[in-house]
């Protein structure tokens, strides 16, 4: 009855889930997006290691001590993921890259390109080539274009035209 009221006639529908009316209308509006959640569970320091081992074949879990700061890096690091988020540090030229503040990309659009508009408009246009280190190159630096596809924590230095 809902797919009629969308003018969908003729089509198999499955559902690998317990579902609402609402969910199925939110998938054919595809007005909504579901991300996964991460599941943080606190208080690690007051149970047994074999509990912990449980604990940690809990898919989307990551547990923690708040109290005495435990695990913060994996709780981190899993964010990251499931965002789906590149982080890309800059390098000015003759220094040191800057691992303090990365330019964050999405997974799905990582580019020079798209990584010279986030810093600045007027950069592409004036781009030579860049520099890049890291697991998206093969040899460490790499000349690439703008249409290069960096990975995460790649390090980057733009070169402009003179």
């Amino acid at each position: 009855q809902i797919l009629s009221e969308y003018r969908i006639s003729n089509a198999d529908v499955i559902l690998k889930e317990d579902c609402t009316c609402d969910d199925l209308i939110d998938v054919i509006e595809g007005n909504r997006v579901y991300i996964p959640c991460i599941y943080v569970l606190n208080k690690i320091d007051q149970i047994s290691i074999e509990e912990l081992d449980i604990i940690y074949k809990i898919p989307h879990c990551v547990p923690l001590s708040a109290h005495h700061k435990w695990n913060f890096d994996d709780l981190l690091e899993k964010m990251w993921d499931y965002l789906n988020l590149t982080r890309i540090y800059t390098k000015p030229k003759g220094q040191l890259p800057d691992f303090n503040a990365p330019v964050v990309l999405k997974e799905d659009n990582r580019s020079i390109e798209t990584f010279c508009n986030n810093l600045h408009k007027a950069i592409l246009k004036d781009l030579k080539y860049a520099l890049v280190w890291g697991n998206s190159v093969k040899y460490q630096p790499q000349r690439v274009g703008k249409e290069h596809v960096l990975c995460d924590e790649d390090i980057v230095q733009i070169i402009k035209k003179h």
